[in-house]
């Protein structure tokens, strides 16, 4: 009987041989210099995002004068007579920090274009052309929506700041700080700018099937009160304008929530 001269190679042995080794560290080589290659378009996008933040903010500062007299008009001229009804600073750098924290602020909203462009580029190449489809409408949106939330806080924010200075005008001497009062301006503009984002959350949240607009409308009531609610803590001080501005805001972006979502999803 003839022998096989030929023999048998072991299956375990075949996974080791010098070309499947060579060949998995090919991969594992080629996986490592993709992160690499990420991480450096990462590094650089986030330096493009600051640089436009920074430019932003330099030319704020150059106009600082003029958005400091937009942004008091909503103070009434009765407050620090003294000082025809500006704000004070109370410490030696207090002027100069608020002055730079304006600045980075208007900085941020105009570079945020630049931001937001930056952060679709990092991240298209991984999206599936639908998903791409969708990115730069939602963008827009995003944008639009973010400035008129900040708009409409402002039209809105005379009220409030009105109601708390006089609600204790009879028992205290108004004199209001530079800085309380922006810190106060910001988180109240900031406030509007997110809630005004409800649209595009509940839209996308429609697109994705996760929710429907038969859904929004039989939890209206309870999302209603939530809002509500919530609008009491997400605005800053303790007057009755603020959480009532926000409150009517977020319910009538809620409704108009449903009505896009339902002619979208046809």
């Amino acid at each position: 009987m003839a022998t096989n001269d030929v023999e048998k190679q072991d299956p375990l042995e075949s996974m080791y041989t010098p070309d499947n080794v060579e060949d998995d560290e090919e991969e594992d080589g080629e996986s490592f210099m993709s992160w690499i290659d990420h991480l450096e378009e990462l590094r650089w996008r986030i330096f493009k995002s600051i640089i436009a933040i920074a430019v932003g903010s330099v030319v704020a500062f150059i106009f600082r004068e003029q958005i400091l007299y937009i942004l008091e008009l909503p103070l009434p001229k009765t407050v620090n007579a003294i000082t025809h009804g500006k704000p004070v600073v109370t410490g030696i750098t207090e002027g100069f920090t608020v002055f730079l924290l304006i600045s980075v602020a208007v900085g941020f909203i105009m570079a945020l274009p630049v931001v937001l462009y930056q952060t679709w580029a990092f991240i298209s190449p991984g999206l599936l052309t639908k998903e791409k489809k969708y990115a730069v409408p939602f963008i827009l949106a995003g944008l639009i929506l973010f400035a008129a939330g900040i708009t409409v806080a402002y039209f809105v924010l005379q009220y409030p700041v009105q109601w708390l200075i006089a609600f204790a005008s009879d028992s205290f001497a108004a004199l209001i700080s530079a800085g309380s009062y922006f810190t106060f301006v910001a988180f109240f503009m900031l406030a509007f700018g997110i809630v005004f984002e409800i649209p595009l959350v509940l839209t996308f949240l429609a697109q994705v099937d996760l929710i429907t607009s038969q859904t929004l409308r039989k939890k209206r009531t309870v999302a209603h009160i939530s809002m509500w609610i919530a609008s009491t803590f997400i605005t800053p001080g303790a007057d009755i304008y603020s959480p009532i501005f926000l409150g009517v805001s977020m319910s009538f972006l809620y409704e108009l929530s449903i009505i896009f979502i339902r002619i979208t999803k046809k």
